[in-house]
């Protein structure tokens, strides 16, 4: 019995940068499942980053592509299906950025222009993605795509910036997609909700360190890393998952479900006793 869980299907994975990155991961995740794969990001990425690495050793096709610019998108879906022999099975959607965050603006005073880019790019490029493969018929009955959001959609998080707005809007575009999909073509739109993970883009959060030890800290399983989010990424392209669609999953060890756990409740008796104790 083949155990590939991807085996023939054909993938298009947005936003690899270096073997950190989340979409690197999945990139690999989705290979050694047995799926053929096109990787893309914009001109800028591709040369700062290691990406064309990945894209040599497994002879792998890469594509530049400015996510927000339609016109873009249509060339990238039309040469990624020539590239992959047909229709697209599976789609990882992990773009986004904001200035306001890079430049440490903080939310009351964030630059509006800024904030109008960071929609554009974490959230309406989700958007522009869908309805250019819809109106191309790109991807495959049956198919699946997977953005990637965060938390802070949910919840107030100091210093995340205007990307906390921009991920709820990028889950807004899943539901509303989702819904249009699934009833015409059968395609699955889903968010994964991953924990905080350090990669290039993260580090732009400032306080995202100590960020990440106190989500560990209250995540009852621990945070999930880069190929615990990729694994996740496989069974929600497969086949495996067929009925699960429009939803945000939260990929992050419990974090989203639990107020204490015992090993935050150490930790902090413990900085108590210490600050008494001065």
């Amino acid at each position: 019995m083949n155990t590939q869980l991807l085996h023939n299907k054909r993938g298009l994975i947005f936003g690899a940068v270096d073997d950190r990155s989340l979409a690197w991961h999945t990139a690999e995740a989705c290979l050694a499942h047995g799926a053929q794969l096109v990787l893309t990001n914009t001109p800028a990425a591709i040369e700062l980053g290691s990406i064309r690495t990945l894209c040599d050793q497994r002879g792998l096709p890469l594509l530049p592509c400015d996510a927000t610019q339609p016109e873009q998108l249509e060339t990238l879906l039309q040469e990624a299906q020539r590239l992959l022999g047909g229709p697209i099975d599976f789609i990882l959607h992990a773009v986004a950025q904001s200035q306001n965050l890079r430049r440490h603006k903080s939310y009351e005073e964030a630059n509006y222009h800024y904030f109008l880019q960071t929609l554009d790019a974490s959230a309406l490029s989700l958007h522009k993605l869908l309805s250019t493969a819809l109106r191309l018929d790109a991807i495959a009955s049956g198919g699946s795509v997977v953005t990637l959001t965060y938390i802070a959609s949910e919840r107030s998080i100091m210093g995340y910036n205007d990307m906390g707005d921009a991920k709820a809007m990028l889950e807004s575009v899943v539901r509303n997609f989702g819904r249009i999909y699934g009833e015409r073509k059968g395609v699955r739109i889903n968010a994964v909700s991953q924990s905080p993970t350090p990669t290039r883009a993260s580090m732009g959060f400032d306080r995202m360190n100590y960020f990440y030890r106190l989500t560990d800290e209250l995540s009852p399983l621990g945070n999930a890393d880069a190929d615990d989010l990729a694994n996740l990424c496989v069974a929600l392209f497969s086949d495996l998952t067929k009925k699960l669609t429009m939803q945000t999953v939260h990929n992050d060890g419990g974090y989203s479900r639990t107020a204490l756990t015992q090993r935050f409740t150490e930790t902090y008796s413990r900085a108590i006793e210490n600050e008494d104790g001065r």
